[in-house]
């Protein structure tokens, strides 16, 4: 089994995401009593959120860069960035290491070309939706470009993760928000939508929305279990008892 390299933190509510369902897949796959070979470098969620306010990606590069070279000195095989919105800067990240980066934005796009999906609609951080890197890099991967909520609705995603979800808050209201989002994103012409932020499957089921859900955080975890496992992986048939 390889060791598979986590920046998290960013919020520590979807990296505890991200530890458990990566232990489910090795478990599934290799029996009950096994677990990930994992490594964790959590950074402190508040000083990136300042650095991404000021419009201070080049610090912010330089946080993520630090924490995947502390994993590749500590024995990472791979890096993950635990996060949607930090995947703006997963090509310096990728130049600071020599180890592979299992990069969310591809394989996301992946899972919709697989599954013939050609306009998604991206639920995602103000940055995720509105900077473009995420658009451009999917569209020139897979053909796909997603489409994003109106403005008032983008700042309306923007704010149940910032002040809800990533402070540990899940509440009714604002998940009824969200699917009207996707509602009105299936009205505007979307045939799925993706839950481009970590956090935001801690609110939405993608298996229970008017549109094909695509959870990149589930999506990121299965591109690193099949690196930390080998593409051949997958869950053993389970004799009766």
């Amino acid at each position: 089994m390889k060791r598979i390299g986590l920046i998290g933190g960013m919020s520590w509510e979807s990296t505890a995401v991200y530890y458990r369902l990566l232990n489910e897949t090795v478990r599934a796959v290799e029996g009950p009593l096994h677990s990930a070979d994992i490594l964790l470098h959590s950074v402190n969620f508040a000083e990136i959120v300042e650095m991404q306010r000021a419009g201070r990606w080049d610090l912010a590069a330089e946080a993520l860069c630090d924490s995947a070279r502390r994993l590749e000195r500590a024995g990472a095989d791979c890096v993950l960035i635990c996060t949607n919105t930090m995947h703006l800067v997963s090509a310096e990240v990728q130049a600071a290491v020599s180890i592979p980066l299992v990069d969310i934005i591809e394989e996301t796009g992946a899972s919709l070309a697989s599954a013939g999906r050609r306009r998604p609609l991206l639920l995602a951080t103000r940055y995720t939706m509105e900077h473009g890197f995420y658009a451009d890099r999917m569209e020139a991967s897979t053909g796909i470009r997603p489409m994003v909520p109106k403005a008032e609705d983008r700042e309306s995603v923007h704010r149940i993760i910032f002040e809800e979800l990533c402070a540990g808050r899940v509440l009714d209201a604002s998940r009824r928000q969200l699917q009207a989002i996707v509602e009105r994103g299936r009205e505007a012409g979307a045939d799925s939508v993706i839950l481009g932020c970590t956090e935001i499957v801690l609110s939405l089921d993608p298996a229970a929305q008017v549109l094909p859900g695509f959870d990149s955080t589930a999506i990121h975890v299965a591109a690193a279990s099949r690196f930390a496992l080998g593409e051949a992986g997958q869950p053993r048939e389970r004799k009766a008892a």
